[in-house]
């Protein structure tokens, strides 16, 4: 999956940027505990089990 796509799955699923540091993200959404971080590689796709980690810890079903 590549960061873009990502991105658009949790903006989705209703969570939003809340701070940002050099190519690492983080995304919060109301009622949900977990801050979600995504480092951001340019245009290069995720890897799987790095993109699985962060879909599982927003409790998004992919």
């Amino acid at each position: 999956m590549k960061f873009s796509e990502l991105v658009r799955l949790l903006d989705k699923n209703g969570f939003r940027l809340i701070k940002q540091k050099g190519c690492v993200r983080y995304y919060a959404k109301d009622g949900c505990d977990n801050l979600i971080r995504v480092e951001y590689h340019g245009a290069k796709e995720i890897p799987k089990d790095t993109c699985r980690a962060i879909l599982k810890s927003a409790g998004i079903q992919a």
